[in-house]
């Protein structure tokens, strides 16, 4: 199956994400609620990852891979945290197009760290979705 199917129902998901998380964090510590989350995201992957029978593969990672996956983890679990506090904070309708942000922030470490090339129509897009958040604030 190609890729953009699986990239629209990221998109779905995350934006039931924000909606669901900000009814869900009210009345509750941002950071007890993204632990919450958190647990119910590790039952979830591990369950599909067991059922998908990859489980078997985790002898074969690479060293490199462990220090990446586990630096990502890292770097989600922060971002977790400062959402649910966002959301806490704010309008769900202002924290989404704010985290999405990291969309030119991808698209430039994309660029510099694996050397992937940006079209200039691509490049228009991103900064149009940079205006575009900017202009929820």
């Amino acid at each position: 199956m190609p890729w953009l199917p699986y990239a629209l129902l990221s998109a779905a998901a995350a934006a039931l994400t924000a909606i669901l998380g900000k009814l869900g964090v009210a009345g509750v510590p941002s950071t007890l609620a993204t632990a919450i989350r958190t647990v119910v995201v590790l039952v979830f992957v591990w369950s599909m990852a067991g059922a998908f029978g990859e489980v078997r593969a985790l002898t074969t990672i690479p060293r490199n891979s462990w220090v990446f996956l586990t630096l990502s983890g890292l770097a989600t679990g922060i971002s977790w945290l400062a959402y649910y506090r966002a959301l806490q904070l704010g309008q769900a309708s202002q924290v989404a197009p704010i985290d999405k942000l990291s969309l030119p922030l991808t698209v430039l470490l994309a660029t510099l760290v694996l050397g992937e090339h940006v079209s200039l129509k691509a490049g228009l897009g991103v900064g149009l979705m940079v205006l575009g958040a900017l202009l929820t604030m």
